[in-house]
């Protein structure tokens, strides 16, 4: 019961988060377009296009990314191999964009990044897979304990 509320939530945070990725980005690309502001003599019309185009496509990345946990809510089983894959890639995301947050944006920023990433990882890990198809950790994984070397029994 917990581990579903727990991925409703990651979920309804990443969907905020996507929401607010795209209005930040529209600001700045209205920013830009409106004072025509240029880098390196770059036209201000792309610099505001690409603006706006990576705004709306990290928007659907953290909307897709947060229906992964969403659906594992509702059914109440763990993503499969490539939604696992995503969620992780984008807690690797979050964590980076945490780190660099520090410098740039300041302390406040890091710690919400921080959050997003532990809910990321929180889910991943309640939902981690179980049943006849996962190996137990003391059979069938290569170690370099007492019995590495020795057959397994069954």
């Amino acid at each position: 019961m917990v581990r579903r509320a727990m991925a409703v939530v990651t979920a309804i945070v990443l969907f905020g988060e996507a929401v607010g990725v795209v209005l930040v980005n529209a600001v700045l690309a209205t920013v830009v377009d409106n004072q025509q502001m240029s880098l390196a003599g770059m036209d201000p019309g792309a610099m505001s296009t690409g603006t706006w185009a990576l705004g709306w496509v990290s928007g659907v990345l953290l909307v897709l990314c947060g229906l992964i946990p969403l659906v594992a809510a509702v059914r109440d089983r763990g993503p499969g191999r490539f939604a696992r894959i995503s969620l992780i890639g984008c807690a690797v995301v979050h964590g980076v964009l945490g780190a660099l947050a520090v410098g740039l944006v300041g302390w406040a920023a890091f710690a919400v990044m921080m959050v997003v990433l532990g809910l990321l990882v929180l889910t991943l890990v309640s939902y981690a897979p179980s049943g006849p198809d996962a190996v137990p950790a003391d059979k069938g994984g290569r170690g370099d304990g007492a019995g590495a070397g020795a057959p397994a029994t069954v």
